[in-house]
């Protein structure tokens, strides 16, 4: 299971991903984003962002003044985020989320969507994320299932990402106090996995 052969994965899945996600789902994510707290002027990272699922709805709230900025270490995935979304504060790279080509605290919030489970060193990104968050920045992960919901999925599909799952509750507290975040809440159920972390410096 090496960062290549992900890499490899999400770029062949990269031109059908977008329908994956149903009319309801996307409902659900804008009024999931809603209540995340994001303001007009905000500097945003989208970590893992695929095709830019998240771009719409972010660009809209955030406005003219702020930025929503993807990431993504699957060329093709950044490319299609690239093309959907050609919008003057909406921007993408090709990056691993552990190692962020990003000044230290550049960022208001960041969100990993439906894409935490296939960070290759989740520790160091964690870290990453610590960094170019600023000081009372929060740093959600955000999946439309609860975490066995997605290990179950992971495993039906198999191959590379059979294994990829979201860390359960002690290990990714441990992850989040050891980069230096606090009032770590967590959320799992049916159709809905949240986590939130707030960013000290």
């Amino acid at each position: 299971m090496t960062h290549d052969k992900h890499q490899e994965f999400f770029d062949l899945a990269a031109a059908e991903w977008d329908l994956m996600f149903t009319a309801e789902d996307l409902e659900l994510l804008k009024h999931i984003v809603g209540k995340l707290g994001v303001e007009p002027g905000m500097h945003i990272l989208d970590l893992g962002c695929g095709t830019g699922i998240l771009f719409d709805i972010l660009r809209r709230i955030v406005g003219p003044e702020g930025t929503v900025t993807g990431v993504d270490f699957s060329m093709q995935m950044a490319l299609t985020a690239h093309r959907n979304f050609p919008f003057s504060n909406v921007s993408v790279v090709d990056a691993d989320v552990s190692a962020l080509p990003f000044a230290a605290s550049a960022f208001d919030m960041g969100i990993a969507f439906s894409s935490f489970p296939h960070f290759s060193d989740k520790r160091r990104a964690v870290s990453e994320i610590h960094r170019v968050l600023r000081n009372g920045a929060r740093f959600f992960i955000i999946h439309l299932s609860s975490s066995k919901e997605l290990s179950d999925l992971h495993r039906r599909i198999g191959g590379v990402v059979k294994h990829d799952v979201i860390p359960d509750e002690a290990e990714l507290r441990e992850m989040f106090n050891g980069s230096r975040f606090t009032d770590v809440q967590i959320e799992d159920n049916a159709g809905l996995y949240r986590a939130v972390a707030v960013n000290t410096k």
